[in-house]
């Protein structure tokens, strides 16, 4: 049947799948902190050519580029502001670099899912998709020690058995959706599940401003500092609330000489503040279900 021919019980049904519950936004921060910044890093490497069949070479050496240059960069400038961050790990790129996963380990930051070769889950059967969140989640926890906590889907492909696979995994939140600015308590079915949601939003991805690929229409179309301006705006708009602002960003797409100083100018500004919690996804996440109530 078409969409327009469907049954109220059925649009009801495909949109009550995965929704927003209740907010977590907690009434405080810790030490009494009034925001909290979620820095993280989708360090998808090579698995963004790999996913589609491999085919160019030097899209993968730009992936590279994540790995040889992005995220020795980033790490620097963690290291030096003393902030700690999340970052996001297909279980190729993993395997490619495991070195680089225990050193982003070893300094204090935080390493999630982000699917086994950057697939899209949405077009998988099940069980494939939940073979390969398994198998990534193993990777990891070989490669760093411990076991990922939270989840970032693929560019953000979210499909029905997401959730439900999410659940099965124990996993304490996911960062992949978008029904909010603060984090919110995931839904399936009307039912609560327990998983914090850090939702995500194309606006504070640096992505959609940089990206670029000669065989197709997309290009980088807006200059570092404006789009330096925005993920301020977006940080004050937080701050204002009391609220989080999450940042996603891509260590082959900031990582560059003209592109670092966004992160560097956002740390500063939220360090001017004075009340600003900076905190892996999942502290931020473990504070929200702590301060809602839900029972781990």
């Amino acid at each position: 049947m078409e969409p327009w021919e469907w049954s109220e019980a059925e649009w009801r049904r495909r949109v009550n799948q995965v929704r927003a519950g209740r907010s977590l936004k907690p009434a405080r921060w810790p030490g009494g902190k009034r925001c909290a910044v979620a820095l993280s890093f989708d360090s998808d490497h090579e698995t963004n050519e790999l996913r589609d069949g491999g085919i160019s070479l030097g899209r993968m050496s730009w992936g590279q580029y994540g790995n040889r240059v992005g995220v020795p960069k980033i790490l620097e400038v963690l290291r030096r502001e003393n902030v700690p961050a999340t970052f996001f790990v297909p279980a190729v790129a993993a395997l490619l670099y495991p070195d680089e996963q225990r050193r982003v380990v070893a300094e204090g930051h935080e390493i999630g899912l982000h699917g086994w070769i950057h697939e899209l889950n949405s077009v998988l059967p099940e069980p494939v998709e939940r073979d390969l969140h398994l198998r990534a989640a193993d990777t990891l926890t070989t490669i760093t020690g411990m076991r990922p906590e939270g989840m970032r889907t693929p560019s953000w492909d979210f499909s029905p058995a997401t959730l439900k696979i999410q659940r099965e995994m124990g996993l304490l939140y996911d960062s992949s959706l978008m029904a909010d600015n603060d984090p919110y308590e995931l839904l399936e079915d009307g039912k609560p599940t327990g998983i914090v949601e850090l939702p995500v939003e194309w606006i504070r991805d640096d992505a959609p401003y940089f990206n670029m690929n000669r065989f197709q229409a997309l290009r980088p179309y807006t200059p570092p500092t404006a789009v330096l301006d925005i993920f301020l705006r977006e940080f004050e708009g937080a701050h204002a609330e009391g609220g989080l602002f999450l940042l996603t960003m891509h260590p082959h797409v900031t990582g560059y000489r003209s592109r670092l100083f966004i992160l560097e100018e956002l740390i500063r500004a939220a360090k001017a503040k004075g009340d600003c919690w900076f905190a892996t996804h999942a502290e931020i996440a473990r504070h929200c279900a702590d301060q809602g109530g839900i029972k781990r």
